[in-house]
């Protein structure tokens, strides 16, 4: 059996989450809106093209030679195994760096970023 007191006690616990829930669907909509405009601006600079360039060596070849390269060959090249490689964006050099092995994939472990020169 209910009295009046329990009528208003539940008529207010409703307002309540009504209440709550409008301001929990109004929170997601900000925070959507929010989500939005940075995935908006990540994707603008994802489409951003970098030509990335290790350099792990130089070498001098004839292209009467180069035209014989098969797969397999081996080329020599002016550097070292160890010796540090220069890492280029869109041909400017960025940075240096040592080859390492990751699993079964080859990676560049980045030791020094060179300054701009602009």
């Amino acid at each position: 059996e209910k009295n009046a007191g329990d009528e208003n006690e539940e008529e207010f616990d409703e307002n309540d989450m009504m209440a709550a829930i409008a301001q929990e669907k109004q929170e997601k909509a900000s925070l959507t809106a929010t989500t939005d405009s940075k995935l908006g601006k990540r994707a603008a600079v994802e489409t951003i093209g970098i030509d990335l360039t290790a350099v792990l060596g130089v070498a001098d070849i004839k292209v009467s030679n180069l035209l014989k390269i098969g797969r397999g060959a081996v080329i020599e090249l002016d550097k070292k195994v160890g010796d540090p490689i220069e890492l280029k964006a869109n041909g400017q050099s960025i940075a240096v760096g040592d080859v390492v092995v990751v699993g079964d994939k080859l990676a560049i472990s980045i030791t020094d970023v060179l300054k701009s020169n602009n």
